[in-house]
């Protein structure tokens, strides 16, 4: 069964009850398991910075479903979480985003895999290099590991709380 890591994050309202309403849905959901979750990082919003601090992580899963049912799954989690449409690098309730899917690479103008910026950013590379250093970018060919070494975003990231128990509530 493919593999796919979710990139997910909350600034708005309870954010770690947000993270874990979503991480719920997806283990839920019949066509995805959530098989590994990183600790959740509280990290500095980066674009606009006059908006609350995200709590931000990143989900292993195996599914059964294409990237873009993939897409269409986290976008359904978070409309049923009230995620309210908002300026880009604004603030959000829940904000889930494919960033890898095993090898695959994708470019539409809905999707494109790997996430674009995921190289770039900390608050993604942490996480992911806590649950899968050893993962391979398609496209730079580099480890996640490797990644964060290079990264040039020099936002705060830092640990807030262990990997969420994951259930089957949605």
């Amino acid at each position: 069964m493919p593999h796919a890591y979710i990139g997910f994050g909350s600034n708005v309202g309870d954010r770690l009850s947000y993270i874990r309403q979503a991480l719920d849905c997806l283990s839920g959901d019949g066509c995805t398991s959530v098989v590994q979750v990183s600790s959740i990082y509280e990290t500095e919003p980066l674009g606009n910075e006059e908006q609350n601090w995200f709590l931000n992580g990143v989900a292993k899963v195996e599914t059964d479903v294409l990237p873009p049912k993939l897409l269409a799954i986290l976008q359904e989690i978070e409309r049923k979480l009230g995620r309210q449409q908002s300026e880009h690098w604004g603030p959000r309730e829940i904000d889930l985003d494919i960033l890898l899917y095993d090898r695959f690479c994708v470019s539409s103008p809905r999707l494109t895999i790997p996430h674009t910026e995921m190289h770039q950013r900390r608050f993604v590379l942490e996480p992911f290099a806590e649950i899968a250093p050893d993962v391979v970018h398609p496209i730079f060919q580099e480890r996640v590991d490797a990644l964060l070494r290079r990264a040039t975003d020099w936002a705060i990231v830092r640990v807030f709380s262990p990997p969420p128990t994951i259930g089957t509530e949605c």
